[in-house]
């Protein structure tokens, strides 16, 4: 008797398990990232029809929205491959201004990458390390023709090389849109660096006395101060690059000393001077 009182209990158990069991579902992924859990009722060739968890509306679904499909066995089923990011730019609008010949001996200047702790930093960084140093070759580059950074970025922008699509172009394909035979790209790099703290002290005190047994007046005063200040470390990568695809300069230099401004100036300098485009 108490072994079937055990059998039955342990019965209940398993289908009360069963019972609770999540059900099984078909699994739709589609190309937008929007994700359909439910049942698959028919297939075909182009399309396919779907009821949702807990409904009974049957959709039907293009099999061109559809990237795979998780089917309630575990089978899973690529319908579209995800597209590439190389593949996907091949409908960008890419303008060449001039022909290679008239590229000659001109030079464009990309915005500046600004990494801060090695994350993203400021745009307006960039532009203005970008500015500098067109105003900087302005007066030593004899015999070349630098295209103004708001035109650079002006053709940049209406070519479709925005930053989140620049890893996309390679270099000669950049100079083909700018029209020029040289494009400058740099980098600034901005780490903290040690944090250096100082601390002093004064003290005066001045007695008047009237005599030897009677005090007059006591002037007393003590000052003290304390300052910190955050030190950076401050480096420039610079790469010049021909309409060729050929990188012929590619340097990086870190300022001497660290220092509270974290300026780019003196190591960009340093780097222009001794690129093949600078002239005395």
């Amino acid at each position: 008797m108490k072994k079937l009182i055990l059998s039955l209990l342990i019965s209940l158990f398993s289908i009360t398990l069963w019972a609770q069991a999540p059900e099984k579902v078909d699994v739709i992924l589609k190309v937008n990232g929007d994700e359909m859990k439910g049942k698959i009722t028919k297939i075909n060739d182009v399309d396919l029809t779907f009821i949702y968890s807990g409904e009974t509306l049957e959709y039907t679904i293009k099999k061109s929205d559809i990237l795979k499909i998780v089917h309630a066995s575990g089978r899973v089923e690529v319908i579209n491959q995800p597209t590439l990011p190389s593949e996907s730019r091949k409908n960008d609008r890419v303008v060449m201004n001039g022909s290679p010949a008239d590229h000659h001996n001109k030079i464009a200047i990309l915005p500046f990458h600004f990494l801060i702790d090695h994350q993203a930093g400021a745009e307006e960084v960039g532009y203005k390390a970008q500015q500098d140093t067109y105003a900087f070759l302005s007066q030593h580059s004899a015999g070349y023709t630098i295209l103004n950074p708001m035109t650079t970025n002006a053709l940049l922008i209406k070519a479709g090389v925005t930053k989140d699509k620049m890893m996309g172009f390679t270099m000669d394909e950049i100079c083909n849109i700018l029209g020029v035979e040289y494009v400058i790209d740099g980098t600034i790099t901005q780490n903290k660096g040690v944090q250096t703290s100082s601390t002093s002290d004064n003290a005066n005190t001045t007695i008047k006395k009237k005599d030897d047994k009677n005090v007059v007046g006591v002037k007393s005063s003590e000052y003290a101060y304390a300052n910190s200040a955050q030190r950076y470390d401050v480096a420039v990568n610079l790469n010049i690059y021909t309409d060729t695809n050929a990188s012929i300069y590619s340097q990086n230099h870190k300022a001497f000393f660290s220092s509270t401004d974290a300026s780019y100036s003196a190591p960009l300098e340093y780097l222009l001077k001794r690129c093949p485009l600078y002239r005395k």
